[in-house]
């Protein structure tokens, strides 16, 4: 399957270009679900059928989603209390209806990315295209189930559930109480479900469409998002340059805002596969309106993001870690080396990665940002690569 994420600033009609880009797939013959994170049925006003927490048939090949966060919470909360009935009554726990449980924070997002595996992984599609919530929140949400696996194997590492045979000899040298069989299967299923959604997001088959309009507030929000998806290793497939006044605009006031819209695709251009999409004088509303603005279709399978390691042994006696930062800015880039892991901050972002296990072996002997592109050298440690003392 191939699945389209949509995202951009706030208010600048990303809702709208994801319903179009589901209709247009649709018409191409492709076996379409848009899915939704948006509260309110926005994605229905767009496309003229309202949407709701089943997938709704809106034309032929062409299905819409909005989950419900709040029921699925609910249902995920009753399951829990049921695995953990024997914990709970040991506690003297008061257990939670369904009827009173709302959900808590972080729990729409889970939700959200549990229907989007789900949705990934039906055969009933060939194409999921997906409308994120706005920038920032949407670099936050994909990023959310690669940081929840690094917690749970640092709280509860898979290895230690094996020596369950040494727990209570654990637990009596401690002086606590050691995690109970069921906490480890919970963080496991977890872990498997979290995996499942990481997948879908970094498949070869997944691109990110982002949605602005060209102008200086839409051009700081697409800089800072490229460099956001960069350090994720996601790639910007093309860039929706949305609400674009005609070059038949009448001189008046609309002048200025024209040329202000003419610099910045000229500047987008540069960098970015875009698509002028037309502004036509009202909110797009039914399937006509969204055929009007021109959304491109499917394009083939992307080429994934690689962050290559190349061997400099011979020449400078170092590898060197190639990570592509469109956007990043010296300045603002930091690196800490932990053990085998590489915390990388650029401007606003931080992620945390695993070493590839060449350079593992290695100090970190430099870095340097070049052309976009922040290339990391490593050193072999002659205690770990005997080789390199040789």
């Amino acid at each position: 399957m191939r699945t389209i994420l949509i995202t951009g600033p706030g208010g600048s009609g990303r809702t709208t270009v994801a319903a179009a880009t589901a209709l247009e797939a649709a018409r191409e013959g492709h076996r379409t679900l848009l899915l939704s994170a948006d509260r309110t049925d926005t994605p229905g006003t767009a496309l003229g059928t309202a949407t709701g927490p089943v997938p709704t048939e809106v034309t032929e090949h062409l299905s819409a989603w909005r989950p419900d966060a709040a029921e699925r919470f609910r249902q995920d909360l009753t399951a829990f209390q049921t695995r953990a009935a024997n914990v709970l009554d040991l506690l003297g726990a008061a257990r939670l209806d369904a009827e009173e449980v709302t959900p808590l924070p972080g729990a729409e997002e889970l939700s959200f990315l549990r229907a989007l595996r789900d949705a990934a992984l039906s055969e009933r599609y060939d194409l999921l295209v997906v409308d994120l919530p706005p920038l920032p929140q949407a670099l936050a949400l994909l990023a959310l189930p690669e940081e929840l696996r690094r917690y749970l194997r640092r709280l509860l590492p898979p290895e230690r559930q094996a020596a369950r045979a040494l727990r209570p000899v654990l637990g009596r040298l401690a002086g606590v109480p050691m995690p109970a069989d069921w906490l480890y299967e919970t963080a496991a299923r977890w872990d498997v479900e979290l995996a499942a959604v990481e997948a879908v997001l970094t498949d070869r088959n997944t691109a990110v469409r982002l949605v602005a309009e060209p102008g200086p507030a839409g051009a700081d929000a697409v800089r800072a998002a490229t460099l956001g998806l960069a350090l994720r290793a996601l790639r910007t497939e093309s860039l929706i340059a949305n609400r674009a006044l005609p070059e038949t605009a009448p001189d008046s006031w609309l002048s200025s805002l024209l040329a202000q819209q003419r610099k910045t695709l000229a500047d987008w251009q540069e960098s970015y596969d875009v698509h002028p999409v037309p502004h036509l004088g009202r909110d797009p509303h039914g399937p006509d309106d969204l055929t009007a603005l021109a959304v491109p279709g499917v394009n083939p399978a992307t080429t994934p993001v690689g962050w290559p390691v190349t061997d400099r042994l011979a020449e400078d006696g170092v590898l060197v870690w190639h990570l592509p930062l469109p956007g990043a800015i010296r300045d603002e880039l930091d690196l800490i080396r932990r053990g085998d892991e590489l915390l990388i901050t650029a401007g606003p972002f931080r992620r945390i990665v695993a070493l590839p296990s060449a350079l593992r072996r290695c100090t970190v002997a430099g870095a340097g940002l070049r052309d976009g592109e922040l290339r990391i050298r490593f050193a072999p440690d002659p205690d770990l690569w005997p080789a390199a003392g040789r």
